[in-house]
């Protein structure tokens, strides 16, 4: 380990949109963001979203879980063969189910497998941890979130808000002395986002999502169906509180009288009012919002989060970070954390009972 503490750490994400594996390396300590390193994308094949989809909502020993996991360890596989240097990886893998109260949290992908096809400390299974002792087992990045808000220098409270299947948002304080300490983030999921809104575009049209927003920006909002939406009793809950990709899977049936387009846009505005009602649950106001993940893309979406959240809401590029690779890092971040025995979630994060260092860590023979 060289004096200064730091790694070159891999990580790679698989998010609940289903399009395909991002992975990303940064040099961190667990603490802090030196540098950040290359990135590469790995798209999944119609085919292999359709087998991934058929999978959502197994467990581990379902039939459907074993052609899921090979598509997934393939997948990662390939991207991560591209890289050089790196120290350590973090594997986060594809979730195919999230029941907290429940059955758990499944992350579909053997970590193991890949510490001896990369020569490779890894560290995977990142969420079960926190599950056992009585948390929600996400949103995980926000402690990556709090050394990215220390590396722009923000010094007043601000939020990320992650658009992938699901909305998740991160208040920040980076006054704190880090993120473990009480008061310092405050983390939970907003509802749905992009999820419904391609599972929409696929049963309709039979295309991967609504590219740019464009068909969500020729229809009209049926905002008592949003406000209808908003009245489920999860959305007052208090956080911290997650969800499952398919936990609000009936809006679609529930919007068939409305047209492609309608349809469209009152999906995109739930997603919207999503996070408007989720401001209630800051600890203080924030004057800006840093948006990452695949929503950030849409236009659309963007305008009427705009619409409705009368703040900056900025994607993160404008502060000089990689929207497309953030989850990525987030697992390479956390993956150093764990080898180092540190917190990577915690009350304010996941609601765990108490300071959680999640993850399995798997050596090379």
């Amino acid at each position: 380990m060289r004096k200064d503490g730091a790694l070159w750490a891999l990580g790679a994400m698989s998010g609940t949109s289903l399009d395909g594996v991002d992975a990303a390396m940064i040099k961190t300590d667990g603490h802090s963001v030196f540098a950040f390193g290359p990135s590469a994308y790995r798209p999944y094949s119609p085919q292999e979203q359709a087998i991934l989809r058929a999978a959502l909502g197994h467990w581990p020993g379902d039939p459907e879980t074993e052609a899921a996991a090979e598509v997934v360890e393939t997948a990662h596989a390939e991207v991560l063969a591209r890289f050089t240097g790196a120290e350590v990886l973090g594997f986060h893998g594809q979730t195919l189910a999230h029941d907290p109260s429940g059955r758990g949290t499944h992350q579909c992908g053997n970590g193991a497998l890949f510490a001896q096809l990369l020569g490779l400390p890894t560290v995977w299974d990142f969420r079960t941890s926190d599950v056992t002792i009585g948390g929600q087992g996400a949103p995980l990045a926000p402690f990556y979130h709090f050394a990215l808000a220390r590396r722009i220098g923000a010094t007043e409270p601000l939020a990320f808000l992650n658009l992938g299947g699901v909305g998740n948002l991160t208040w920040i304080d980076p006054t704190a002395p880090g993120p473990e300490n009480p008061g310092a983030l405050l983390a939970f999921d907003t509802g749905p986002a992009n999820a419904p809104i391609n599972d929409l575009i696929r049963d309709r049209l039979g295309e991967d999502r609504d590219e740019g927003g464009r068909l969500a920006a020729q229809g009209e909002i049926d905002e008592d169906f949003v406000a209808s939406v908003l009245k489920d009793p999860w959305f007052d809950h208090p956080p911290p509180k997650s969800l499952d990709r398919n936990d609000f899977h009936g809006l679609i049936e529930r919007l068939e009288m409305l047209s492609d387009a309608d349809a469209a846009a009152t999906l995109t505005a739930i997603a919207a009012a999503s996070v408007a009602a989720a401001q209630i649950h800051f600890p203080a106001p924030v004057t800006r919002i840093l948006v990452t993940g695949g929503g950030r893309h849409n236009p659309t979406l963007m305008a009427e989060i705009r619409r409705r959240i009368p703040c900056a809401i900025l994607p993160v590029e404008d502060v000089g970070l990689d929207g497309d690779m953030l989850e990525a890092q987030a697992f390479a971040f956390l993956a150093v954390r764990v080898l180092r025995k540190m917190a990577t979630s915690g009350p304010d994060t996941t609601g765990a009972p108490a300071l959680v260092g999640g993850g399995q860590i798997s050596r090379p023979d």
